[in-house]
């Protein structure tokens, strides 16, 4: 594979809606480029791409792989198509963002009997985000009551009308015509118009991509064959030209003629520079020093970790030492692998443009840079989405208790849209992801390859308090049992302070009530005091402490003294102070077709959200509001059942409010209730 000029090389990602088709569309190319001897299919469990044990129990794809192949197109030139299969399922947004940053092109499935979904929607905004060239391939035109033409119609009014172009048509017979490689002659009569007016739109946007070839364009000038084909692969390029494609993968129509197409249109390594960040652009040169980024990292039960790269310039060969400037550390290349699936070569060498694997790495994890020694080249990191639902996660038995900590840490360093939270205000151990679907596959990820059990239940609400007045504190700490006893009395006030105030402790003794040596313990008295209000015994925050008085003794006084001293004295202000309890307020958007507008804003009125705006957003309609934490831990799976999948949301924390009374009492009920216990 590694003999293909670099120049025929097409390095794209599949994406789009869950069952859009995406994984059928790999399985099918994948047998045309005879890496599989028969097409495999999710839905059966023989799929060449969904092969993971979660995959097949879920039925949907869970993790971006590779694939990797070379063929001979319609313009009898080799082509090598590098392919990353991406999942659809809202829960697994990260892996696709992942693709879509490191491949050169994405090919964006459209179910032809659902249309344009939510799914579908991220994918456009993953592509958009870097300006990737990108094509649309409709797929699933063999169901019934489909229409390509329906369908292009809704993908034109989307995203545009003259941008969006079909390039490769399906027939009354159920084949498909290329437009670009079929000859006028053999182009069914039903289609003749509609091709010619097809190619008269396509010379025109080839034209635009030059001045020259515009020139020539208005001047009645036809263009050369040359220079329709690099002007059309120009107009794919900077994204003016969006092709559309027919495919039917269980009728085998379209899959060549797309595959054709790809190889024709979408750009090369070459064509597509890419920034590192102190914004050089790296140019896919094998002459060029070595540079590549790792997009992903996985722990294969029989080779070990697996990490991911795509190569962006020179020559990589195992034995070479290579530089990982986002750490610091020299790496020495073991073994590179492509990898299909499951299934993995050993390469003798790999170059720019490539997708490959890569073992043994001792320093080098997800979003990390590899360059040559000698170089300093580092790229952006990626950016994943922020998870949005959590478990609190703990060993199923004893047995399992040292293992979970590895364990999840390992599940995290793989999947980067999870976090792992060890919550020492709640005490438990939080695991984030982006839904309840996202968790449990992680969790049943673990169970399979660590085979470590946990139960997992929803976290506690971090709650904290505060204080609404002033109030005075008094102590004092007196112990004699013999021998030197111990004493300290602090006198203090508090009040309320301003989140952005930053002095919380005053100094106002006066005459040496309170020796100076002192003062550091009364204020560390105060500050544990903090740690643990009066309602829930929660963090106290806000809260502004000025110790005024005091006494001491010669010989009995201590550190110990006066810190018991100040926090009990601190304790007995805030008791006079009106405290009350905050709870974290979430600032959430959601984002959801038109018809389900009504049903969210009602859900979230009755999880006490405060709706901050509406309005349309790529064609769908975006709620944003705020909404306590504690009603927001089951919103994922409601959000889904509500919208039938088609809905999702992104939230982070904005800030503390006070907890409505008739909650508070309930919230303080059960605290007291569980501390009696």
């Amino acid at each position: 594979m590694k003999n293909v000029p670099i120049d025929n090389v097409r390095n794209f990602a599949l994406m789009g809606h869950t069952g859009s088709g995406k994984t059928s569309l790999i399985d099918s190319i994948l047998f045309k480029l005879g890496q599989v001897d028969r097409v495999g299919s999710p839905e059966n469990g023989t799929s060449v791409a969904d092969w993971t044990e979660e995959e097949k129990a879920h039925g949907i794809s869970i993790w971006a792989k590779p694939f990797d192949g070379v063929y001979t197109a319609a313009s009898r030139k080799i082509r090598r198509l590098v392919m990353i299969d991406t999942p659809g399922f809202a829960d697994f947004i990260g892996q696709m963002v992942a693709a879509a940053e490191i491949t050169d092109a994405a090919l964006i499935t459209v179910d032809a009997s659902s249309g344009i979904q939510v799914g579908t929607q991220r994918a456009w905004k993953a592509s958009e985000k870097r300006n990737l060239p990108r094509g649309i391939a409709i797929t699933c035109l063999d169901k019934d009551d489909t229409s390509f033409s329906n369908t292009l119609t809704e993908i034109k009014e989307r995203w545009g009308e003259d941008r969006c172009v079909a390039m490769v048509l399906p027939t009354s017979a159920g084949k498909a015509i290329d437009i670009l490689n079929t000859p006028t002659d053999r182009v069914p009569d039903e289609l003749k118009d509609r091709v010619k007016a097809i190619k008269d739109h396509l010379i025109e946007l080839a034209a635009e991509t030059d001045d020259t070839l515009m020139e020539k364009y208005f001047n009645g000038e036809e263009l050369t064959a040359d220079e329709f084909s690099e002007g059309l692969r120009k107009s794919v390029h900077d994204a003016h030209l969006i092709p559309v494609f027919a495919t039917s993968v269980k009728t085998d129509m379209g899959i060549k003629e797309t595959m054709d197409s790809i190889s024709r249109l979408f750009p090369s390594p070459h064509d597509y520079p890419v920034n590192c960040a102190k914004g050089n652009a790296i140019s896919a040169e094998e002459k060029q020093p070595f540079s590549g980024q790792v997009w992903r990292c996985y722990n294969d039960a029989f080779i070990g970790q697996l990490t991911f790269v795509r190569i962006y310039s020179g020559v990589l060969k195992p034995g070479m030492e290579i530089y990982n400037p986002t750490k610091n550390q020299k790496e020495k290349v073991s073994t590179i692998l492509y990898v299909d699936g499951k299934k993995t070569t050993e390469a003798a060498e790999a170059k720019a443009g490539d997708i490959i694997a890569l073992t043994k790495l001792k320093h080098t994890y997800l979003n990390d840079s590899l360059c040559a020694l000698g170089s300093e080249i580092q790229f952006e990191p990626i950016v994943f989405p922020a998870p949005v639902m959590a478990y609190a996660v703990e060993p199923k038995n004893k047995a399992d208790a040292d293992k979970i900590g590895q364990a999840l840490h390992r599940a995290t360093d793989e999947d980067p849209s999870t976090k792992l939270i060890h919550d020492f205000e709640t005490h438990e151990l939080v695991l984030w992801g982006m839904g309840d679907m996202h968790l449990d596959v992680t969790l049943e990820h673990i169970r399979n390859r660590s085979n470590v059990e946990m139960t997992h239940h929803t976290p506690k609400v971090a709650y904290k308090e505060t204080i609404t007045g002033n109030g005075e504190g008094h102590y004092k700490h007196r112990k004699q049992s013999g021998g030197r006893g111990q004493y300290g009395e602090c006198y203090i006030r508090i009040r309320p302070k301003d989140p952005a105030e930053e002095n919380w402790f005053i100094n106002k003794l006066v005459g040496g009530a309170i020796p100076g040596n002192f003062v550091p313990a009364c204020e560390k008295g105060f500050t544990e005091g903090l740690d643990k209000g009066p309602l829930v015994g929660a963090k106290v925050i806000n809260v502004q402490v000025e110790l005024y008085d005091g006494s001491y003794h010669d010989v009995d006084s201590s550190e110990v003294a006066f810190k018991i001293a100040s926090s009990r004295a601190l304790h007995l202000a805030i008791e006079e102070s009106a405290p009350v309890l905050l709870e974290p307020i979430m600032n959430v958007k959601v984002i959801v077709p038109d018809q389900f507008m009504g049903d969210i804003s009602g859900l979230l009125n009755t999880k006490r959200g405060r709706i901050l705006g509406m309005g349309p957003e790529d064609g769908l309609q975006a709620i944003t509001a705020d909404v306590p934490q504690a009603e927001m831990f089951k919103f994922c799976s409601e959000l889904r059942s509500l919208t039938s999948g088609r809905g999702s949301f992104e939230m982070d924390f904005s800030r503390y409010e006070q907890v409505p009374a008739h909650l508070a009492s309930k919230v303080i009920e059960e605290a007291k209730a569980l501390k009696d216990n």
